[in-house]
């Protein structure tokens, strides 16, 4: 199939080059020339285990292509699939000027019968006012083509985007039209051949699945994270409790570990979204105001521990911080909680020393060059001269630690495990003062 992509972020690459690698023929359009320019040169923008090296063989061998010629990408396929950003608005709302202004160039270049296929996540309703953008912009051109919309939400996460595209649970589609059926289904034909788990339900059922997905998910963490607040006021340990409920196979033991937080660019922005359009027909969504609540004071607790372990001296002080990305295998740091312990050190008079896998240039870009940001070159210089260590993501290479070494290098002794990565008695017993989330008596100094 010919396949145009609208859109080349995190989600339009990922489903245009996975659909390329399955033989199909995609080309990817985005207003942005640079980006285009260096995915043209075999730069990949964004990092995703696994993407780069299936990008260039999909370019090499033909099926996957770069433009920004509005006119041709519209020309191109006959699934026209819309993935562009959808930012949270001032209200929380999501802000759908990207997605309807697709629209808007579909309808005013379309020849023939299209499909448009939103992809990019969106309120319950997009689906219809694409329609509408469309059709106003055939009828300027006194044009009366056929055309039909859909809704095919993505469920990809960071760091595993490839593996959720082509081995995902589900690929739903919100269409009543048999025609739309029958392309999408050759769309995902080499996904579904051994397992169909293509799901066709109404437009809006497929609209909200995709909100109500990740805010299930969103709540899940929120909730892990106040039972962890509450296991370290009762002496408790939340790492048992956590392998005691994750067992019911009712809960699972996905999105139940307690840390510091969740960010990216799906969670916080959609639980807000849905609690918007919740407010837009006069139904209050308590759940939803209370998990995302739960979450802004949860980013916090990583300042409040630090800052109780060294007495509320901050200013002066210099923090290791380990793992800037929101989470693993990712160099997203979008709403990440390592923005909000930084932002919150540096406005104490405290120096950062930060180290990350994948997202020092991200950090870079973010925060530019300051006195009291070191980006190190690796985890032992981040801890060198430091006087805490603070951990924010669990990324692999942190998890295996000398901790004798470790208590040489801190000037004060102190770690603050915002992801539960060791066992308290093993950090404690080289002399270190540790303090995790939910760990029973991390916090009994401090009280």
């Amino acid at each position: 199939m010919k396949i145009t992509i609208f859109g080349t972020g995190y989600v339009g690459l990922v489903t245009g080059t996975c659909l390329a690698d399955v033989g199909h023929d995609v080309l990817c359009m985005d207003v942005d020339a640079e980006k285009i320019a260096r995915l043209e040169g075999g730069e990949i923008p964004i990092f995703e285990p696994g993407l780069e090296t299936m990008v260039k063989t999909n370019v090499e061998a033909g099926r996957l292509r770069f433009t920004t010629d509005p006119a041709a990408a519209v020309a191109f396929g006959t699934l026209q699939f819309i993935a562009v950003g959808t930012p949270p608005d001032e209200d929380g709302s999501a802000d759908l000027k990207y997605v309807l202004a697709v629209a808007e160039t579909i309808g005013k270049h379309m020849t023939g019968y299209t499909v448009i296929v939103d992809k990019s996540t969106v309120p319950v309703g997009t689906a219809d006012r694409v329609r509408e953008t469309v059709a106003g912009a055939l009828e300027a051109r006194g044009e009366a083509l056929e055309f039909d919309v859909c809704s095919n939400p993505e469920f990809l996460k960071e760091g595993a985007a490839i593996q959720d595209f082509t081995q995902g649970a589900r690929i739903i589609v919100g269409t009543e039209s048999e025609r739309v059926k029958t392309l999408m289904r050759e769309c995902y034909a080499p996904y579904i051949r051994l397992h169909d788990k293509l799901m066709f339900m109404d437009l809006r059922a497929a609209e909200l699945t995709k909100y109500a997905a990740n805010a299930m998910l969103a709540t899940k963490i929120s909730f892990m994270n106040e039972i962890a607040n509450l296991a370290e006021r009762l002496g408790a340990d939340v790492e048992q409790v956590r392998r005691g409920i994750g067992s019911d196979p009712r809960i699972g033991y996905q999105f139940i570990y307690p840390g510091c937080g969740y960010g990216g660019s799906c969670f916080p922005k959609d639980v807000q979204a849905l609690a918007r359009s919740a407010s837009d027909v006069d139904y209050q969504a308590e759940l939803l105001a209370a998990v995302e609540g739960v979450n802004r004071r949860q980013k916090r607790t990583l300042f409040t521990k630090l800052a109780q372990a060294l007495g509320g001296e901050l200013a002066g002080k210099t923090v290791a911080l380990w793992g800037l990305a929101f989470k693993p295998n990712t160099d997203d740091m979008r709403d990440a909680p390592s923005r909000t312990l930084m932002e919150a050190l540096w406005e104490a008079g405290a120096k950062v020393q930060a180290y990350d896998p994948e997202a020092m240039k991200e950090c870079r870009r973010l925060y530019g060059e300051r006195d009291d940001l070191l980006l190190a070159g690796d985890r032992i210089q981040a801890v060198k001269g430091a006087d805490a260590l603070v951990i924010c993501t669990e990324w692999k290479e942190f998890r295996t630690l000398d901790f004798a070494w470790l208590n040489q290098q801190l000037g004060m002794g102190v770690v603050v495990d915002g992801r539960n990565l060791f066992e308290p008695e093993a950090v404690k017993a080289a002399g270190l003062r540790y303090f995790a989330v939910g760990r029973g008596d991390s916090l009994t100094a401090l009280r």
